[in-house]
């Protein structure tokens, strides 16, 4: 009688039981605990109730040399005066989403590693592929200097292993930063046990590891050694192995370049002037924005040098030029130690723990440049450079790599686009600055050197006075060209709560008592 009672109130309450987001059973009357759909009742994660796999909830872990960054509002643009007068950064408020950003630029022995593995994979059959790749170290010459030592010896001798690549254009910066994405998820699927590091020195040319082509099934690769749990979460309805998805939460999203309003986001670094949530109190701080900081290292040393006591009080924060033909300052009291780039973790990081963003190189980031950001434009995740893709299919509707293993991918026609809300064109990198709407032209190389393929450089280098330093000022070139001042860092999206691991999304409060 107990017993019927027991399952009488089970079936009662099943209604209560679909109200959770997501429930597990006592696991006494059905063995296993499951996890149960809030909309259906039925068992996620059971074979035998069709098999639909979902993942448990849990954070996105930070990709290797990344760091969070808490996204919010901020006033984009200058903050100091526009001594060039191009008015082409004036102050708007926008809000960025937060995301990840690499916590020091790509040195030159992380570029090396890439270059080693095209050699490897593409060398025999595709030498194009590494010699596209390769860095113009040429860079470093000049007509009326003596640099040919830094042409020889900068990007290969390991004494500058830890200094920023540079010489490098935006196209060989983001095929790096597809690069990467691809070898950190082949990584993590080789932890999980999913693929064996056997197959590492196997791949070439086509066969070889690209996270969508896995994804779609056009790369199997050879399983490793799984858990019995990992056997039977990847596992089909009818019991065969099946390939990880973005959904499992085993692979990370793409490495690519920040955009140019999440570059100079992460430069100011707010958070260390703006008090957080607190642990203890559950407590927030006000909404506080300092509009006008100049420089990355915040208000609290508003110069260029170090105010607070102790042996670095007076030191320069940051690698640039003083000026005319001061690089580096004087024998026995250099200014800022370093006559080119210095080592991608030296000087002041900021409140992010990010180096570098005022000084040391300038950096590519992905935005195509427009002479005049648009006020009444987008505010939130403002970018300029979308030229939308999808995946592409052959006449019997399958998907293909291309001759290096990637999935192919083409742009998306006007034509699927006419009918949508949010956009109509496939290509909107003009779209109201150089498109038919905004009667604007660009002539290139008539009345100007702007086209779209010109890409914003943000930051300071170690040969610019202190002035780019701001994160607010901006420059381009185009993206087939390179100089010894350039290098880039990689940012990667956040999914999950905003505020980072740990903190759930949105004001979550009790429920209000009913009354009978």
């Amino acid at each position: 009688m107990r017993r019927l009672t027991s399952l009488s109130l089970l079936v009662g309450t099943g209604v209560m039981l679909s109200m959770t987001a997501c429930h597990k059973d006592g696991g006494g009357l059905f063995g296993k605990k499951k996890e149960v759909s809030s909309a259906t009742g039925w068992n996620y994660n059971d074979q035998k109730m069709g098999g639909f796999s979902v993942a448990k909830n849990k954070n996105q872990q930070t990709g290797p040399g990344l760091v969070f960054v808490q996204g919010g509002t901020f006033a984009m643009g200058a903050t100091e005066q526009d001594v060039m007068g191009d008015w082409n950064n004036i102050p708007r408020r926008i809000t960025v989403s937060s995301f990840y950003i690499d916590e020091s630029e790509v040195a030159n022995v992380h570029y090396r590693e890439y270059l080693f593995w095209l050699a490897r994979v593409y060398g025999e059959s595709f030498p194009d592929v590494y010699r596209n790749a390769l860095p113009d170290t040429l860079v470093w010459r000049s007509e009326l200097a003596y640099n040919e030592p830094l042409v020889e010896y900068y990007f290969r001798h390991p004494a500058y292993n830890d200094y920023p690549v540079v010489g490098v254009t935006w196209k060989q910066a983001t095929d790096y930063c597809k690069w990467r994405s691809n070898r950190v998820n082949e990584k993590m699927l080789m932890d999980k046990g999913l693929l064996s590091k056997a197959d590492v020195t196997n791949q070439s040319d086509d066969n070889t590891f690209d996270t969508k082509a896995y994804s779609a099934g056009l790369y199997e690769g050879t399983p490793g050694k799984m858990s019995k749990s990992t056997k039977d979460q990847f596992k089909n309805p009818d019991g065969t192995p099946r390939t990880a998805q973005f959904e499992d939460g085993v692979m990370l999203p793409n490495y690519r370049l920040p955009t140019e309003a999440e570059w100079e986001y992460a430069a100011l670094g707010y958070i260390g002037q703006n008090p957080g949530p607190s642990k203890k109190e559950g407590k927030h701080g006000e909404e506080l924005i300092m509009n006008k900081q100049v420089y990355s290292w915040g208000t609290n040393t508003s110069g260029l040098r170090d105010i607070r006591r102790g042996t670095m009080q007076g030191q320069f924060l940051a690698n640039f030029k003083r000026g005319s033909g001061d690089n580096m300052g004087v024998a026995g009291g250099l200014n800022d130690r370093a006559s080119i780039p210095g080592p991608t973790r030296s000087f002041y990081p900021n409140t992010f723990g990010i180096y570098n963003m005022s000084g040391n190189v300038s950096e590519w980031v992905l935005d195509v440049y427009r002479p005049l950001n648009p006020i009444d434009g987008e505010d939130f995740n403002y970018f300029r450079g979308n030229k939308f893709q999808t995946v592409y299919q052959n006449e019997n509707k399958e998907f293909e790599k291309d001759s290096l293993g990637h999935l192919k991918m083409r742009d998306v026609t006007d034509e699927e686009s006419a009918n949508r809300l949010n956009y109509q064109k496939g290509d909107v990198i003009n779209y109201l600055d150089g498109d038919s709407l905004s009667q604007v032209e660009y002539g290139y190389g008539v009345t100007t050197l702007i086209n779209d393929k010109s890409h914003v450089v943000k930051g300071g280098s170690w040969n610019d006075r202190a002035y780019w330093l701001s994160p607010g000022t901006r420059r381009y070139m185009q993206e087939n060209m390179a100089t010894n001042t350039v290098g880039f860092r990689c940012a990667m999206d956040r999914v999950g709560s905003p505020e980072g691991n740990k903190f759930k999304t949105g004001n979550l409060f009790k429920k209000q008592r009913q009354k009978r």
